[in-house]
C-alpha cells in the first residue's frame, strides 16, 4: 500500500510539473505592458463567429489585455460587397462596436486583396477604366462608412481630447516571395498603379486614417523585402499617401530571426513610415512537446523584442489569441498550437515570452 501511495504521489508530481511547463506564470496584462513600454497597443484579431463564445469574449474585451482589434474576415471584399454596389457592413460593424464599447483601437482589414474576392470581381470582364471605377467605389464606400471609427478619442485628465489612430490595411499581400508583383485581377489590368489608386481613394475618404500595405514573409532577408522597400520608395516619389507597412508575422517554430526582423523593419522606418506586427502566430508541428512550447516562448519574445528595438514599430497584433479559434490547423494540416492561449483559454509559456519582450515581469 505504501509503495502504491508513493507511486501515485510521483505520478501526481510529474503531472503537476507537466502542467507548469505548459502554463504561463506572468500576471501582467499584455496591453498594459505594451503601453508601459512605449508602444501604442497590443491587440488581437477576431471576428463575428467567435463572439458568441462568452469565455473567449470576456478575455478579448479586457482592454488591459488587448488594446486593439482587427477583423479577420468581416471587412474583406467578399463580405462587404458580395454583389456589385450591394454593400453589407453587418459583420464589420459588430467588431467596430466591440472596439468602441471596450475602448480599443480599430484596424481596418482589408480593402484590396487578391483573395476572398466575390466572383463578380474575380471573373469580371474589365477594362482599365471600369476596374478603376470598381476599386474607387469599393474603397471609397467602405472607408467612408467607417470614417471616424478606425481610431478612437481619449479624454485626458485635463479634459483635453487627443486623437489616437490605428490604420487601414489598404492593399494586402501585393508581392510574391521572389519580389515580383503578384498576378491577380488588379495587377493584370492596371499593373502596379492599382496600389496608388487604392491609397489615394482611401485617403480621400478618410484623411485622418493611417494607410498601410500589409504582407507576409517580410521578416527575412529575401527579394520580397527588397521589393517592398522599392515599392514604398516608388509610391513616395509618386506622392502616394502611404504611412506604414504591416509585417504579418506568421512564423514557423524556431525560424524567427530577431536581428533580421529588426533590420527589415528599420529599412521601412528609414523611409519615414511606421511598421507594425499585424498577424502574429508561431505554428508548431503536432503534437507539441514541452520543448516546443519553450521554443515558442522564445520565438514570441524575440518578435516583441524586435518591435521594441524599432521606435517606429507601433504595436503587435495576434492573429487571434487562442488556439480555439486559430486558422492554422485548417490551413496547415498537422500543425497548430500557434497562439499564446491554448484551446481551453489557458495562457501558455508564449504569454510569458510576450511579457518578457515588453520588459514586463
Amino acid at each position: 500500500m505504501l509503495c502504491l501511495r508513493v507511486a501515485q504521489a510521483v505520478v501526481l508530481a510529474l503531472l503537476e510539473l507537466a502542467i507548469i511547463a505548459q502554463t504561463a506564470t506572468s500576471t501582467v496584462a499584455l496591453n498594459t505592458a505594451a503601453k508601459a513600454a512605449g508602444k501604442l497597443y497590443f491587440g488581437s484579431a477576431t471576428d463575428t463567429p467567435e463572439l458568441p463564445d462568452s469565455a473567449y469574449l470576456a478575455i478579448l474585451s479586457d482592454t488591459a489585455m488587448f488594446g486593439q482589434l482587427t477583423p479577420g474576415n468581416s471587412m474583406k471584399w467578399d463580405s462587404i460587397e458580395p454583389e456589385q454596389n450591394v454593400f453589407n457592413f453587418t459583420g464589420g460593424d459588430q467588431i467596430v462596436a466591440l472596439a468602441e464599447t471596450t475602448g480599443k483601437l480599430m484596424r481596418g482589414h482589408n480593402l484590396v486583396w487578391h483573395s476572398q474576392l466575390p466572383d463578380w470581381v474575380m471573373y469580371g470582364t474589365w477594362t482599365p477604366q471600369t476596374l478603376t471605377s470598381v476599386i474607387r467605389t469599393h474603397v471609397w464606400t467602405e472607408v467612408s462608412h467607417y470614417r471616424g471609427k478606425i481610431f478612437y478619442f481619449i479624454a485626458s485628465e485635463s479634459s483635453v481630447v487627443t486623437l489616437s489612430q490605428d490604420a487601414w490595411d489598404v492593399v494586402n499581400e501585393p508581392l510574391n516571395d521572389n519580389g515580383t508583383m503578384r498576378a491577380d485581377v488588379f495587377y493584370d489590368i492596371l499593373n502596379s498603379s492599382y496600389i496608388n489608386l487604392a491609397l489615394q481613394t482611401a485617403h480621400a475618404a478618410d484623411p485622418y486614417a493611417k494607410l498601410y500595405i500589409n504582407d507576409y514573409n517580410l521578416e527575412y532577408a529575401s527579394p520580397k523585402i527588397d521589393a517592398m522597400v522599392q515599392l514604398v520608395e516608388d509610391l513616395l516619389v509618386a506622392g502616394a499617401p502611404i504611412h506604414g507597412i504591416g509585417f504579418e508575422g506568421h512564423f514557423i517554430l524556431g525560424e524567427v530571426s530577431g536581428t533580421q526582423l529588426q533590420t527589415n523593419m528599420e529599412r521601412i522606418t528609414a523611409l519615414g513610415l511606421e511598421v507594425a506586427i499585424t498577424e502574429l502566430d508561431v505554428r508548431i508541428q503536432l503534437p507539441a512537446t514541452d520543448a516546443d512550447l519553450k521554443q515558442q516562448k522564445a520565438d514570441y519574445m524575440t518578435v516583441v523584442q524586435a518591435c521594441m528595438a524599432v521606435p517606429g514599430c507601433v504595436g503587435v497584433t495576434l492573429w487571434d489569441y487562442t488556439d480555439r479559434h486559430s486558422w492554422i490547423p485548417s490551413t496547415f494540416p498537422g500543425q497548430g498550437e500557434a497562439c499564446p492561449w491554448n484551446a481551453n483559454l489557458l495562457r501558455k509559456p508564449a504569454y510569458d515570452g510576450i511579457a518578457m519582450g515588453f520588459n514586463a515581469p
